[in-house]
């Protein structure tokens, strides 16, 4: 039996499970570990190879870990499940680690630096914020419109909503019914004023970042979908092209391809759920202003004649995500 090369660590939020083998691939650790004791069992250990899935928690116990000379790699748990074996279980689960970590074919997680961290949890926070907004605002004209009151699509017709509840003088709502949409606007006030204070911080951290400013040059991408690629790409030489950065967000077409006879259908979906959204939303607007402007971009004006709107705009986002220059 040998010394430990190579350790899978399954991680939770108290409890650990460590897998570890020797070069010939012996197993030699295989124990639970509590949360407290984690870094200080490492400290005693020789500089190995560490797999972990990328899961919560991954990118902060991979820093821990390369502090103390280890090589960690983090992996996506749908490309770990390939090799677990029989039941799932922790110990089960830290064996594929161990297992897969070592494959010359598998694909990793560069680790997520603090401060790329804490941009991604602004951008986390202000959607959550903007998705409560929005439930809010439906909330908001839903009850009107059941003492029917109707207004206009978008942000006006709720600001005309909001005008009408607070305005005492108005009797097309009982007074009821005006307690708990005054809860309702308050509320969505508080919202509106937290996602400005979260969009204060992003474009100031937009303008400290050269790598941010430069993405903002390209049409649709602007200070929110610029730090959210800094923040979520990190390392823009993990991809060998253009293509394979939006094949990872999910802007690629879902192959279904046998015998030389390729089959292509949607986008596949798989990649980054929130910076396909940002994108797409920033391709719309590119849209939106080339269908009153025009647009000196012929691609784009034959796409728009031929293609549904969001269909046109998926096809943008692609091409946005290309012209993406590196560090």
């Amino acid at each position: 039996m040998g010394e430990v090369s190579t350790i899978g660590l399954d991680i939770a939020k108290s409890v650990f499970q460590v897998h570890g083998v020797d070069a010939e691939g012996t197993v030699v650790i295989r124990k639970r570990i509590g949360r407290a004791k984690m870094l200080a069992f490492f400290a005693r250990l020789p500089s190995c190879l560490v797999g972990i899935e990328a899961c919560p928690s991954a990118h902060y116990w991979s820093r821990k870990l390369q502090a103390l000379g280890h090589a960690v790699k983090l992996m996506p748990p749908s490309y770990v499940k390939a090799y677990l074996k029989r039941g799932k279980n922790d110990a089960n689960d830290a064996a594929a680690i161990c297992e897969a970590v070592t494959r010359p074919s598998m694909r990793f997680v560069p680790t997520k630096s603090e401060q790329q961290q804490s941009v991604l949890m602004l951008h986390r926070s202000r959607q959550l914020l903007v998705r409560q907004r929005t439930m809010l605002s439906n909330a908001i004209r839903g009850h009107l419109a059941e003492l029917g009151v109707i207004s206009a699509k978008g942000r006006k017709g709720t600001a005309e909503l909001l005008e009408i509840i607070t305005n005492q003088g108005d009797d097309r709502i009982p007074t009821a019914a005006r307690l708990s949409l005054e809860v309702l606007a308050r509320q969505y006030a508080v919202i509106t004023t937290e996602v400005a204070a979260i969009e204060t911080h992003i474009h100031a951290w937009h303008r400290s970042c050269e790598e941010s400013r430069r993405l903002e040059d390209i049409p649709g991408v602007g200070p929110i979908v610029a730090t959210a690629l800094i923040a979520e790409v990190g390392d823009w030489n993990a991809f060998s092209s253009g293509r394979s950065l939006a094949a990872w967000i999910g802007l690629v077409p879902r192959q279904h391809s046998t015998g030389g006879k390729e089959r292509l259908g949607g986008i596949s979906k798989q990649g980054n759920r929130h910076l396909r959204w940002l994108l797409v939303a920033g391709a719309m607007a590119v849209i939106r202003y080339a269908r009153q402007h025009g647009t000196k971009r012929l691609w784009l004006a034959r796409l728009m004649g031929r293609r549904p709107t969001k269909v046109a705009a998926v096809a943008l986002a692609n091409k946005i995500v290309r012209a993406c220059p590196g560090p």
